[in-house]
This record gives C-alpha cells, sequence and structure tokens, in this order.
C-alpha cells in the first residue's frame, strides 16, 4: 500500500455544489491541492470565477466554474452536460449546496414559520440534491464508477439543543434539520440502489463553525463539545479528501461525523 497515492486525487474530476460558501470555498481549495480538477459549481457565478482564478494560479490546477441553480432542473442538466463535455467524465459529486436562512428566519417561531420559505429550502437541500444524483448517476453507472458524498450536519443526526441559541441568531431551522437527516437516509438508499456497480455514496456531517457569532453562543456551543470549541473552517478538508480519495475505498452507505464529540456524550 502507497499511503500517499490513496489520498492522493490526481486526475480525478469533482463537481462540488456551494463552492463559492464560507466551507464550500475551503473544500475547493483542499480538493484542487489535493490534485483534483473541480468544477465550482454555485449560484453565485462570479464569485466561484473568482475562487477558479485564485486556485489555478496558486495549483496550476484545470478548474471550472458553473452557474447552477439547484432549484431549476434546467439548470441541473445543462451544467452536467457542459461539465461532462469539457472533462469527459465526473468521478466524484460533492452534494454542498444548502440554504441555511438568514437571521430573521432563524429566529422566526416555528408556528410562524412561512411555508414559501419552507418549500424553497426543500427545493434546493432536497430536491436538488435528488435532482443533481440522477442526472450524475447516469454517468456514474456509464462509467461503472462514481464516489457520491453529501453533506449533512450533526442536526441532521440530533435535534438542536435550543438552550444554547437565544437571540444569537444561529438558530437551526426544522426545514435545515429535516432535510439534512433525509440527505443521511438518501445517502442509504443510493448505496444501497448502486450496489455492486462501482458507485460509493456517503455523507459527511460536519459539527458547528466559528465565524463571527456572539461570544456568548460561541462558549454555550462549545461547552457541548468534548474538544471545548467550534471547529475552524479548515477542519473538514481532511475529511472530505478522505472520502472523495481510495482511503475510503470500502466505505459506502456511511455517515461519518465530525463534530468535537458534540453527538458522542
Amino acid at each position: 500500500m502507497n499511503v500517499k497515492k490513496i489520498f492522493d486525487l490526481s486526475g480525478k474530476v469533482i463537481l462540488l455544489t456551494g463552492a463559492a460558501g464560507n466551507l464550500g470555498t475551503q473544500y475547493a481549495r483542499g480538493l484542487t491541492e489535493a490534485g483534483a480538477d473541480v468544477v465550482l459549481a454555485d449560484i453565485d457565478y462570479s464569485k466561484c470565477k473568482k475562487i477558479q482564478l485564485s486556485l489555478e494560479k496558486k495549483f496550476k490546477r484545470n478548474l471550472m466554474s458553473v452557474e447552477l441553480d439547484l432549484r431549476d432542473r434546467k439548470s441541473i442538466i445543462k451544467n452536467v452536460k457542459l461539465v461532462q463535455k469539457k472533462f469527459g467524465k465526473i468521478d466524484v459529486l460533492i452534494n454542498n449546496a444548502a440554504i441555511q436562512g438568514n437571521h430573521k428566519l432563524r429566529t422566526t417561531k416555528f408556528e410562524d414559520f412561512p411555508l414559501s420559505y419552507w418549500n424553497d429550502a426543500i427545493s434546493v437541500n432536497l430536491t436538488g440534491v435528488f435532482l443533481l444524483c440522477q442526472e450524475v448517476g447516469k454517468i456514474m453507472v456509464k462509467q461503472k464508477n462514481g464516489n457520491i458524498i453529501n453533506i449533512s450536519s450533526t442536526y441532521g443526526v440530533i435535534a438542536p439543543d435550543q438552550r444554547i441559541y437565544g437571540a444569537s441568531g444561529q438558530n437551526s431551522s426544522a426545514f435545515y434539520a429535516s432535510t439534512k437527516s433525509a440527505l443521511i437516509n438518501l445517502t442509504r438508499y443510493l448505496a444501497s440502489y448502486w450496489n455492486r456497480k462501482g458507485i460509493r455514496v456517503n455523507t459527511l456531517s460536519p459539527g458547528g463553525v466559528e465565524n463571527n457569532q456572539d461570544p456568548k453562543f460561541i462558549k454555550k456551543y462549545s461547552e457541548k463539545t468534548m474538544i471545548g470549541r467550534m471547529a475552524q473552517k479548515d477542519e473538514y478538508i481532511g475529511a472530505l479528501i478522505f472520502l472523495c480519495s481510495d482511503a475510503s475505498s470500502y466505505m459506502t452507505g456511511s455517515n461519518l461525523i465530525i463534530d468535537g464529540g458534540w453527538t458522542a456524550w
């Protein structure tokens, strides 16, 4: 066994949704540094393009940016075809894009939460993943090889502890917990559906990331973890590289939880 080789992503084409987001930007950098040709997919195309140019200059890799709207099936079909045309394959799909909600919505009472926003979040966080897995899955079945990683959350595994939030604006909405939980079982379903076809499907469930939140919230959150702090924004890159690489070749249908021990008490 060559340890360096099994973690090497050289030659792998990775389609990453939500690439312009806080964690998506970190994932793009880590995957590119590990040797992958990353497709940066997001509704914010201009930001993806800036990230692409910066990473290409730094790591001398072949990247691509696409304007992807997960609410629009035509956008999904169109962009998957563009990626296929440019690279001739898709080795890894990372379903990272998700709606979390703004401060106002995060602090809105469940009883008053607007149905329109619930439906919008479902269309991105769950239906969009379903549609993208359909389109990329067709390619992976023909390739007889593929790897899908769904990004869930600890709040797809357990309920958010409402006691730590207050008026912090960091509250986890019902739609977020519901869609992230659904992704975990969609992972299991697809892993089972595509068994023996060379396609692996796994979930990565990160915990909370420190990002200039209210100090009181950070303290309360940190006390819930075994490590005693929130994650730094680059601390999930290693886990994602593991899932994308041959190092996880015997892993499918699983949920990798990286949360500082939050769910292990």
